[in-house]
């Protein structure tokens, strides 16, 4: 029996979603900068894409430029909003994904930019009356905020973030990776400048992803080369993949009640088992539906032997998960994330993450395995 829960690293293509983008491989192949007939169904192709993509965020299609995913997206939206605006101060936080901290510290060694690190509460939390002073005492900031984290799940108030944005004239970015395709967005509502998209992360392709830039906050050109995607991202486009991304985000939105009913259901279940079985378990990040992403469960165990062993012998048990702490990701180190936020680092903490087509079965399974590795660790 192979069970996979780590949908939050990527997840399984979704049969609708290969159904629409085989013709592309097979048949419409052309390249989508040639003006022959070729070219130019490939072309139109790209376009109704960016337009579905558009219509579901209630944007303009012209504010969608496709990407090769989620890290360079973030890496565009950053760079290339303080190249262009002039940005010297960029706020963010301490457990943001790295294609977003690593960006800002290297930009900062560099000394083009001073970075301040907004403070953060033990559940993942921004500390929204911090993030309000850095904004009063440095002009003109961007801000980059994820909207939910990757390893806790604990969601960003974003409509809030964006407001204060506004408040203090600065430009506000959101890492979505974790949440497009999972919650309805209105990208005009949440008066947010800056979104990244990576289709994987909703039963899309891998290798293709979005920027949403807001029409009045244009951007210089990330990759130059071409002309493609209206002079802002230099080379050929992934057509395949642009395909599949719009279809797997007009999935998502068009069953995503259903959907979020069925996965919420089942981490309410797998909480409800492990703290029964498995007593001194505790959770990660917030656990609320309201703060918290439905799709990922952070859960901290007790302290045993061979704690470091735990995401091995659930693999070899045919379950898939991924680890936040030192003893499972084979870092010294361990998750930044975890460690940002105290998190006891001596205990085993494994991220169990959901999607569509997880069985309660699959969360039963993996539930007693855990109880009978630690069982037979205890007893040992």
């Amino acid at each position: 029996m192979k069970i996979y829960l780590d949908n939050a690293a990527t997840t399984k293509l979704d049969e609708e979603v290969f159904k629409t983008m085989l013709p592309f491989m097979t048949e419409d192949f052309g390249n989508p900068s040639s003006i022959h007939s070729f070219g130019r169904k490939t072309r139109s192709a790209i376009e109704a894409a960016r337009k579905t993509v558009a219509k579901l965020l209630n944007v303009t299609p012209a504010e969608i430029f496709f990407t090769s995913g989620g890290t360079e997206a973030d890496n565009m939206a950053i760079v290339q909003s303080i190249e262009t605006f002039g940005i010297k101060h960029v706020i963010s936080s301490s457990i943001e994904h790295h294609a977003v901290e690593h960006t800002i510290k290297t930009l900062e060694k560099a000394g083009k930019i001073k970075a301040s690190w907004v403070k953060i509460d033990k559940k993942g939390n921004v500390d929204i009356e911090h993030l309000e002073e850095l904004l009063k005492n440095n002009a003109r900031s961007l801000v980059s905020l994820m909207h939910a984290n990757n390893e806790i799940g604990t969601l960003l108030p974003l409509k809030e973030v964006g407001e204060l944005c506004e408040k203090y004239n600065a430009l506000f970015h959101s890492d979505t990776v974790q949440t497009m395709g999972h919650y309805k967005m209105d990208l005009r509502e949440l008066k947010v400048h800056f979104v990244t998209c990576a289709a994987h992360k909703f039963h899309g392709p891998k290798g293709v992803g979005f920027l949403y830039i807001h029409h009045a906050n244009k951007i210089s050109p990330f990759i130059h080369g071409g002309a493609q995607e209206r002079n802002m991202r230099g080379g050929t486009e992934n057509l395949y993949g642009i395909v599949g991304l719009a279809k797997a985000l007009e999935i998502c939105f068009n069953e995503m009640q259903q959907h979020q009913k069925h996965i919420m259901e089942l981490k309410d279940y797998m909480r409800e088992q492990l703290s029964q079985l498995l007593p001194g378990t505790v959770f990660n990040g917030e656990t609320s539906h309201e703060k918290s992403l439905y799709t990922v469960l952070n859960c901290c165990f007790p302290s045993h032997p061979d704690a470091e062993m735990l995401l091995f012998n659930l693999d070899i048990a045919g379950i898939a998960a991924s680890g936040g702490s030192a003893c499972s990701s084979g870092s010294n180190q361990g998750s930044h994330v975890l460690r940002g936020l105290g998190i006891d680092m001596t205990r085993p903490s494994v991220r169990f993450s959901f999607s569509k087509f997880t069985t309660k079965a699959e969360i039963d399974f993996t539930v007693n395995k855990l109880a009978e590795l630690f069982a037979v660790k205890t007893n040992a």
